[in-house]
């Protein structure tokens, strides 16, 4: 398993889901050591800690002051693999479970009540895990976008197969209010929330990848002014770079999770 269901606390100025319906709306990380994990994060992308009303297992990450990601302390507890997931906005998990599993994708974890909500961990049918949420966010989604990832990107084996399983789950391109417009770039699916990038999927020869790194996956993508230092930091607090380029890099935390930092933001 590859995912936590760290959901968002309930802080004054909480929104609907319904207003971002099928977008992301979270990201949470597994972790081995919390301690740890915290002191990585702060050196690399900066960020400051609270408490989570979940239990002293969880964190929230703060950038700037707003909510950007959870942390839990659960990897060795639910013997998890350590990774980040990103949560998509639901108006029902029932729905969106039952929806993931008739289309031959299946549920790991929930849906499981996280007042003032339910969260559930899903996988699509090439194994690719991700959560969704019903219930109310931190903060208005704007805020959240602008503090947090950049985007997200699915690398999996069909970019337009796997298009069509997430847009059945998730409503994309439906006449739902708030929904998410898929566009089609070469051989890439963008998918719009309000006019911004928030997701690309991509295809690519996965089928035989030995390396979990390469198999299907989502990829969170972090916003990061100085990617350089980014990496330094990492390499410094036990993390590793698996990729380097001069406005953006894949590294590794100390337990292992894969993500990016970018300087350059999608439009």
């Amino acid at each position: 398993m590859n995912n936590d269901t760290t959901p968002p606390s309930r802080p004054a100025d909480v929104v609907s889901t319904h207003s971002v319906c099928g977008a992301p709306c979270w990201v949470s990380l597994t972790s081995r050591d919390l301690e740890a994990t915290q002191d990585f994060y702060r050196a690399v992308l900066g960020w400051q800690w609270r408490t989570a009303r979940l239990g002293n297992r969880f964190r929230i990450a703060l950038a700037n002051g707003a909510p950007v990601a959870g942390i839990a302390a659960v990897a060795s507890m639910w013997q998890m693999a350590v990774a980040w997931t990103p949560y998509f906005a639901v108006p029902s998990a029932d729905d969106a479970v039952a929806r993931v599993q008739e289309r031959g994708g299946t549920a790991a974890v929930g849906p499981i009540s996280f007042p003032p909500g339910r969260a559930a961990l899903l996988a699509d049918r090439d194994g690719a895990t991700f959560g969704i949420w019903e219930g109310e966010l931190f903060s208005d989604w704007e805020t959240w976008r602008k503090a947090a990832p950049a985007f997200i990107r699915l690398h999996t084996r069909d970019a337009f197969d796997a298009a069509i399983f997430y847009g059945e789950v998730l409503d994309w391109a439906s006449p739902r209010p708030g929904c998410c417009a898929v566009h089609y770039e070469k051989d890439e699916v963008v998918l719009r929330s309000h006019g911004e990038v928030v997701a690309r999927i991509e295809s690519g020869a996965l089928e035989a990848a030995p390396d979990p790194t390469i198999r299907p996956h989502w990829q969170i993508h972090f916003r990061a002014a100085d990617v350089a230092a980014c990496v330094r930091a990492a390499e410094a607090h036990g993390g590793s770079v698996l990729r380097e380029d001069a406005d953006e890099a894949v590294l590794r935390d100390l337990d292992g999770a894969q993500f990016t930092v970018t300087s350059h933001r999608e439009g």
